[in-house]
């Protein structure tokens, strides 16, 4: 071999190392290989609210998205959040919306480096052509999931975020955190003695139509990890099931939790979350315990009611919830748990914008 030839043998050896170093590999929640030949800058979004979770391990998540389908989207206040700090938001396209929402046509137009879905999407039968359709044209798609199983798959799903947009180190010291405090809670309700509180939880919480609640899933997880027992689990089938009123006061649950947000205003239901003022959220809270029925439980008349912001549903910022469950279920045992200073954590270490707001409120 020539001495030029191997000089061109030498720098093509070279390359291939080098290509081989910016590969970046990352096992979703579905158990697929993702590789991608450098590190994810033009994303989008199969949901857009998890903007906010990018935002947890980069400081200018922004950047990074290309496009989102508008299903399920940032409220309006964290929206306007992330706009005042990054204006370039406003240059993210919509690729769609809804479960069989996503255009593919507009998803290839962005030429992005990574397609991020959720793993409802994954088992959705309606997205397999959209998944086919991405295979085709090259594009790679990793699944998520800080929805279904968020104590199970949220910390995985942040950490295959990290890898496939190169964010590792930000992806492991949010994994400390989180898990540091959820193994605390976990060592202080280790003693099989302790007596779990039957709870029942009253998701979209209004004084009328009584009542929506949980069998399985998501915060039957938060409720049962934080030291209660899901009353709803006996009666509902499945993730959300309708009970009356009637049987929630012979169920006479040792506390009630209920849930709500700003959607819940037009149904003078709870009304919590991103820039409610707390005033505001007392007062919704105080009328739904006070309407008939709510207020004979023995949960409301010994004080041990609460209602808690729904959206902690789809963020690891959970974490916080199973504190303040945990505190409210067992008040002695975590006297040294602050939720409020957890969310204050969060957003000083981990998230680019602060929005105010109130999230939990109680009699």
């Amino acid at each position: 071999m020539t001495p030029a030839r191997l000089i061109l043998a030498a720098l093509a050896l070279i390359v291939s190392l080098v290509v081989a170093r910016a590969e970046v590999t990352a096992t979703d929640i579905l158990g697929r290989q993702v590789t991608l030949p450098a590190p994810a800058h033009r994303i989008v979004l199969g949901e857009a609210r998890h903007l906010s979770v990018l935002g947890l391990i980069h400081d200018d998540p922004v950047s990074l998205v290309a496009g989102w389908r508008l299903d399920k989207p940032l409220d309006p206040p964290t929206l306007a959040a992330y706009r005042q700090k990054f204006p370039a938001i406003d240059a993210i396209k919509p690729v769609g919306s809804g479960t069989r929402g996503l255009s593919v046509e507009a998803v290839i137009g962005l030429d992005p480096d990574l397609v991020v879905l959720s793993l409802i999407d994954g088992k959705n039968p309606e997205m397999a052509l959209v998944q086919k359709q991405l295979d085709a044209a090259g594009i790679p798609v990793a699944y998520v999931d800080f929805f279904s199983h968020p104590q199970e798959n949220s910390i995985p799903s942040l950490t295959i975020l990290g890898k496939l947009t190169g964010a590792e180190a930000k992806a492991a010291e949010f994994a400390e955190f989180y898990d540091s405090r959820l193994e605390r809670i976990r060592a202080r309700l280790a003693d099989p003695a302790i007596k779990r509180p039957r709870v029942f939880f009253h998701v979209h919480a209004a004084p009328t139509g009584c009542c929506s609640t949980v069998g399985s899933g998501v915060f039957r997880d938060f409720v049962e990890t934080a030291g209660g027992t899901n009353i709803g689990s006996e009666v509902v089938q499945g993730v959300l099931g309708n009970v009356s009123l009637e049987y929630l006061i012979g169920a006479d649950p040792d506390i009630y939790i209920a849930t709500g947000g700003t959607h819940m205003a037009a149904r003078g239901g709870l009304v919590l979350g991103s820039d409610v003022d707390h005033a505001i959220a007392q007062a919704s809270f105080d009328k739904l315990i006070a309407a008939p029925g709510f207020a004979s439980l023995r949960a409301v008349e010994t004080g041990r009611a609460a209602g808690v912001w729904h959206m902690f549903n789809d963020t690891p910022v959970h974490i916080a919830l199973i504190e303040y469950l945990a505190k409210t279920f067992h008040p002695d045992l975590f006297a040294d748990v602050d939720p409020d200073a957890t969310l204050a954590e969060i957003d000083r270490r981990f998230s680019p914008v602060q929005v105010p707001g109130t999230w939990w409120v109680t009699p």
